[in-house]
């Protein structure tokens, strides 16, 4: 990360990096690992559930600070804003805690999957969505807790997460912003679009004019290979054995001078990572 170029991204993965060392193991030795790895971010994959102390926060937050590794948080996969009454309070639990720890624990940003259409159109189910989210933000910010909610874009039409979807919650509700998954873009279709340069180019420009330029500063990316069907996603490849077109995307990410985080959730998170920080490296080589 030496060139003021490659300082626009921060590159990391999506969980612990695999060669993570049983001690001190757990996200302090994750944050240690990042960095020696001469990678600068880490989303901690807090995915099942949010099981974590006040104490252990502390630790690390502290780690993150002393290795410059900036901290997101992968909140809990049960949470669905468009649940029904029922189940609603255990989802908005779910992301109330991953927001609050994540926030002890030094994290910016809490990405989550925003949920299921079960089958309703968008226009329908959407003012639902955003009320409760604009809750949730609510609360945290009456709790002094400042982190960015990041839906995430997801990889089948089956689910709430379109890039309209997540645009639309942006511009409703302040410190909402997309967690952009080009994998899951390119996948939710099921027919090998979205996957060129000037697709990319499309989704930047109209992410830019949503939320403003400057938002395009600071991303926050989710990539890796990705296998899909005519229904989206079925599951995530390593780069190099998937049709997704990194050059395309980043020669895009170049041309509108983005800037942000770019974490790896390929089955070979690091070397992957390491792999794109690389090739952001050549890209911007003056």
């Amino acid at each position: 990360m030496q060139s003021s170029n490659l300082a626009n991204f921060r590159f990391g993965t999506v969980g612990s990096p695999q060669s993570t060392p049983k001690k001190p193991g757990g996200s302090v030795g994750a944050v240690q690992q990042t960095a020696v790895l001469g990678l600068s971010a880490l989303e901690l994959g807090w995915v099942q559930s949010v099981r974590v102390t006040e104490e252990t926060c502390a630790a690390i937050q502290s780690a993150a600070k002393d290795h410059n590794v900036a901290l997101s948080v992968h909140a809990p996969y049960f949470i669905n804003l468009n649940a029904d009454a029922e189940e609603w309070p255990k989802s908005k639990k779910r992301l109330m805690d991953a927001a609050y720890y994540g926030w002890r624990a030094g994290a910016t940003d809490i990405i989550f999957h925003p949920g299921s259409y079960f089958n309703q159109p968008a226009a329908q189910i959407m003012p639902r969505v955003i009320e409760r989210l604009q809750s949730c933000v609510e609360e945290t910010l009456e709790r002094g807790v400042e982190v960015r909610f990041r839906p995430e874009t997801m990889g089948k039409s089956a689910m709430i997460g379109s890039l309209e979807d997540t645009l639309e919650m942006s511009r409703r509700i302040p410190n909402v912003f997309p967690c952009l998954d080009f994998a899951h873009l390119h996948a939710r279709p099921g027919d090998g679009s979205v996957n060129t340069y000037d697709e990319w180019l499309s989704i930047l420009q109209t992410y830019g004019q949503a939320l403003g330029s400057a938002a395009l500063q600071h991303l926050h990316i989710h990539l890796s290979g990705i296998e899909y069907s005519t229904k989206g996603e079925r599951n995530h490849l390593p780069l190099r054995e998937s049709d997704l077109d990194l050059d395309g995307l980043f020669t895009a990410l170049k041309t509108v001078n983005a800037g942000g985080r770019i974490l790896c959730e390929s089955p070979v998170m690091e070397e992957d990572a390491l792999y794109m920080q690389q090739l952001w490296a050549a890209k911007n080589d003056p």
